[in-house]
């Protein structure tokens, strides 16, 4: 299932039923689990562990060097990805600039083409990054996130759980799990409705978290809100505390509503 064009390095671990296209590379020491397959001049670089079932389309390049001027080439830190993602065509994943540091992507989810995420980062489960994404280094993406096309994450920024960003957004400062995004620089102006609901939040979960939504916008503590599942993750996130600040919200008479 290996094409005769492709170059496998010798150091290169594959499953025995790894399919690779014709004119891909597989690095040294890159490590690669069952049922995946990787596209026609795709190249999976050293240190990068891919689980299993992943699909890696044309000129996709997983665990490239950062796109850092103090990088020593000679580090080599590991590109950690789950199950059943899938990266489209173009897609970039770098290494971290430090040996022992980890880059890392969850499973089931799905890269766009030409999206780039850059070293250290760290994207959840169920993540869905569109077309021309680009994420800075060290950013934190929570599960269930959606990054609409062209979107904009300065690095060390947070995007939270099941969160929404909007195509073209410029992400300057972390979003709240739960909530959408807008604009540039991006502004949170109501909850992930659609996404919530998805993820199985009933009504009664979902009144709570607009409390939430209501209480962060005015600049109120959620200490007195029912203690749900959502809220007690939105608790422990912003304790956590942002590197970069929170964005700001489109207040009433802005054009946005909870």
């Amino acid at each position: 299932m290996i094409h005769p064009s492709a170059v496998i390095a010798a150091g290169a671990r594959l499953h025995a039923d790894v399919s690779v296209g014709p004119g891909a590379v597989v690095e040294d020491g890159a490590e690669i689990g069952p049922g995946c397959v990787i596209g026609p001049h795709a190249v999976i670089a050293a240190g990068v562990r891919l689980g299993a079932r992943n699909r890696v389309h044309a000129h996709a390049v997983l665990g490239g060097p950062p796109q850092d001027i103090g990088f020593d080439p000679s580090a080599v830190g590991a590109v950690l990805i789950g199950d059943d993602n899938v990266f489209r065509e173009g897609v970039t994943v770098n290494r971290p600039t430090r040996a022992g540091g980890a880059t890392r992507i969850g499973s089931r989810c799905y890269l766009m083409n030409n999206c780039h995420v850059a070293h250290d980062c760290a994207v959840g489960d169920r993540v869905i990054i569109a077309s021309g994404v680009a994420l800075g280094g060290h950013v934190q993406v929570g599960d269930g996130a959606f990054l609409g096309g062209g979107a904009m994450v300065h690095q060390f920024c947070r995007i939270g759980a099941l969160a929404m960003v909007g195509g073209l957004a410029g992400v300057a400062m972390d979003v709240l799990p739960y909530t959408m995004v807008a604009g540039n620089h991006a502004r949170h102006y109501r909850l992930n409705l659609v996404g919530l609901r998805r993820a199985g939040v009933d009504a009664a979960r979902l009144r709570v978290l607009g409390q939430a939504f209501r209480r962060l916008r005015e600049r109120q503590p959620l200490t007195d809100l029912p203690a749900t599942p959502e809220i007690e993750h939105l608790r422990a996130w912003l304790a956590a505390g942002p590197r970069r600040g929170v964005a700001a919200f489109i207040v009433r008479g802005e054009g946005g509503s909870e």
